[in-house]
């Protein structure tokens, strides 16, 4: 039996396998899905204003007025901290309440309302916001009250906000079915938006 060859053999053998190693670790690996409502987004504004645009860009949202989006990226990131809401969930809801800001139902885009609050039916189309920002922060309290018990860090601008009892019934994405809305699958198409938005990461 030769010694040395055998030895070289394993030298060699050994390296393989640490570099084979060394690729597997170094290989991006696609970030976790958040579904608890209260925490920290990973999404800067800028990224999610990115992913807002992306996603719209071969349809009538990619329309939409850029400006417009950049601002909303800004309120979301900032009244979710505000509130310790999870600010790429909250992004995500909103896109899908209101179709990446096409509306097209009951509430309308000068309603400044984001998330279908208020909105029953023609009598009742939903509430209307004096700007923006504060409906932004509208939502956000009233994603807060489904998902946590702690009272808000703000004063409310969240006409609703007292209605949701009991206070943190929904943490979870998959929470808000049956309750947020009545839709069945409601959670799992907030899911299949965070997905889209971390694929770019």
């Amino acid at each position: 039996m030769n010694v040395p060859n055998l030895r070289v053999k394993r030298f060699f053998l050994f390296f393989a396998l640490l570099a084979v190693f060394f690729c597997f670790s170094c290989r991006s690996v696609p970030p976790s899905i958040p579904r608890t409502i209260m925490g920290t987004g990973r999404m800067t504004k800028e990224q999610l204003a990115s992913f807002f645009l992306t996603q719209t860009a071969l349809t009538q949202a990619g329309k939409a007025d850029q400006e417009k989006v950049k601002r909303l990226a800004e309120y979301y990131v900032k009244e979710s901290a505000a509130e310790g809401i999870n600010a790429d969930i909250a992004f995500a809801q909103m896109c899908l309440e209101t179709g990446f800001l096409q509306f097209g139902g009951l509430v309308t885009a000068d309603m400044n309302n984001f998330c279908g609050l208020g909105a029953i039916n023609a009598e009742n189309p939903g509430l209307v916001f004096p700007d923006e920002q504060t409906g932004v922060r509208a939502h956000i309290q009233h994603l807060k009250a489904y998902a946590s018990a702690e009272p808000l860090n703000q004063p409310s601008v969240d006409p609703r906000y007292r209605y949701v009892n009991p206070k943190g019934k929904a943490p979870h994405i998959y929470n808000l079915a049956g309750t947020w809305a009545s839709d069945p699958a409601y959670g799992h198409k907030i899911d299949q938006l965070l997905r889209r938005m971390y694929a770019g990461l």
